[in-house]
C-alpha cells in the first residue's frame, strides 16, 4: 500500500471545499459533536463517582464499616469483645448500647437515637465523635448532640434536657415511660442532615443503668476496617459459632448505592448517544466528500490504485476527524473539572449533599470506557462510507463524468 499517496489525498481533502463548503461545515460540526460529548461525559462521570464517594465517605463515618449484632441474648458481650481485640489486633472495636428516645427542652421535643459508648474506644473509629468531645471527657449523664438537634432546642452549653426513653417502667395501676435528666456538652456535625437530627450520644453506663442492662453484655459492636470487604468474610466465619451476626456499611445503605450506579450506567448512555449523534455527521461529511470525489476515486483506481487504498483514504480521513475531536474533548473535559474544583461556580447545599462544594473524582475505568467507547463509534462511522467509496464502477463514473 503506497503510504504517501494515502497521506497525500487525506491532506487535501481535509483542506477547506470552497466547491461544496457544506462538506467541510459538516466534517467540522462533526469534529465539535464529538469533542462536545466526550467532554460532557468526562465531567458528569467526574461529578457522578465524586458525589457517590462524598456520600460513602458520610456514611462511612456514621454507619461504621462493621457492625456486630447478637443474634440471641446476651450474646455480644464483653467476653467476646477481649477475644475479637486480641485475634485481630489490625481492626478497631467500640461496643454499645442503643435506644430510641424523644430529647426535651423548655417546650421544644425532638426524636433521637441515643448511642451509649466507650470513649475512649469510640474516638478511635469515629473521627466526627472524636471532634466533638476532644475537650472534655464524656460524663455519666452527659450527652453529645448532632448539629441538627441542637438548633432546634436551642441548646447551650451544660444545658439541661429531658430524655424519655421507648422502655417503660411500672408505676401503681399504670406504666410510664422512663426518663432521666442529662447535660449538654457539645454538638457535631457530620455532614447528613439525616443523622445530625437524629444521633446523640452518651455513656455507656449511663445506658446501662437506665435500661437496667448487664454490665458485660451490649447491644453490637462497632468494627473500624480498612479492607472491610476482606475482613467481614474472615470474621463472619470466626462469629459463627459465637451466636452473632455482622454486617457491612455497604450492605445497610444497599438500596442507595445501587441506585447511583444504577443512574451513572443511565447517564452513561444517554451522553453517549451524543457522540453517536455527531459520529452520523462524520457518516454524510464522508459519503458527500465519496460522491462529490466520484471522478477522482474513479482515476485514482484506474491508474493503478487498490480497493485498499481507497477505503483507507476513508478510513483515515474520519478517524482524523473523531480522533481530534476525542483528544480535544478529553482536554476540555480535565480543564472544566479543574475550573469547578479551582472556582465554585456551583454551590450545593450542604445539609442535603454533605458537601457545600461540588465534588470532583473521575474513576480511570471510567475515562477508559469514555475514550474506548467514543473511539468505537468514530472508527465504525468512518468504515461505511470507507467501504462505499471502494464500491464505485470505475467504467460508467470516467463514461459519464
Amino acid at each position: 500500500m503506497n503510504k504517501e499517496l494515502v497521506n497525500f489525498i487525506v491532506k487535501k481533502y481535509l483542506r477547506f471545499d470552497k466547491k461544496n463548503p457544506f462538506i467541510s461545515v459538516s466534517a467540522i460540526l462533526a469534529f465539535i459533536g464529538v469533542a462536545i460529548g466526550v467532554m460532557v461525559l468526562i465531567i458528569s462521570m467526574a461529578i457522578m463517582n465524586g458525589t457517590a464517594k462524598e456520600f460513602e465517605k458520610k456514611l462511612f463515618t456514621m454507619n461504621y464499616p462493621l457492625s456486630i449484632y447478637p443474634k440471641y441474648q446476651n450474646s455480644v458481650n464483653k467476653e467476646l469483645l477481649s477475644k475479637l481485640e486480641k485475634n485481630y489486633p489490625n481492626l478497631k472495636f467500640s461496643p454499645y448500647l442503643t435506644s430510641q428516645a424523644i430529647v426535651q427542652s423548655g417546650d421544644k421535643m425532638s426524636g433521637a437515637v441515643i448511642f451509649g459508648v466507650d470513649q475512649k474506644k469510640e474516638a478511635n473509629i469515629n473521627s466526627i465523635y472524636k471532634e466533638a468531645v476532644k475537650n472534655f471527657d464524656l460524663k455519666k449523664y452527659d450527652i453529645v448532640v448532632g448539629q441538627g438537634i441542637k438548633d432546634e432546642l436551642f441548646l447551650l452549653k451544660d444545658d439541661r434536657v429531658t430524655l424519655y426513653f421507648t422502655s417503660l417502667n411500672p408505676s401503681g395501676f399504670s406504666m410510664m415511660p422512663k426518663m432521666k435528666r442529662f447535660k449538654y456538652k457539645s454538638a457535631f456535625s457530620s455532614g447528613l442532615h439525616a443523622y445530625d437530627k437524629a444521633y446523640i450520644y452518651t455513656s455507656i453506663e449511663s445506658l446501662q443503668t437506665i435500661m437496667q442492662k448487664d454490665s458485660n453484655s451490649f447491644d453490637g459492636i462497632h468494627v473500624y476496617s480498612n479492607n472491610a470487604f476482606d475482613d467481614i468474610e474472615i470474621l463472619r466465619k470466626d462469629l459463627k459459632k459465637e451466636g452473632v451476626g455482622i454486617v457491612g456499611w455497604w450492605q445497610q445503605n444497599g438500596n442507595f448505592f445501587a441506585a447511583m450506579q444504577m443512574e451513572k450506567k443511565a447517564l452513561f448512555i444517554v451522553l453517549m448517544l451524543i457522540i453517536l449523534v455527531a459520529s452520523l455527521n462524520i457518516i454524510s461529511s464522508l459519503l458527500m466528500t465519496v460522491m462529490s470525489r466520484r471522478k477522482e476515486i474513479a482515476l485514482l483506481l484506474s491508474m493503478g490504485a487498490s480497493a485498499k487504498e481507497i477505503k483507507s483514504i476513508f478510513l483515515k480521513l474520519g478517524t482524523i476527524i473523531g480522533f481530534s475531536g476525542i483528544v480535544i474533548g478529553v482536554f476540555l473535559g480535565f480543564f472544566g473539572m479543574w475550573i469547578l474544583d479551582t472556582f465554585e461556580i456551583i454551590s450545593l447545599p450542604a445539609d442535603v449533599y454533605g458537601t457545600s462544594k461540588l465534588p470532583l473524582d473521575l474513576d480511570s475505568i471510567d475515562f477508559i470506557s469514555i475514550v474506548i467507547g467514543a473511539a468505537v463509534i468514530v472508527t465504525l462511522s468512518s468504515y461505511y462510507p470507507a467501504k462505499k467509496a471502494t464500491k464505485i464502477d470505475v467504467i460508467d463514473v470516467l463514461r459519464n463524468e
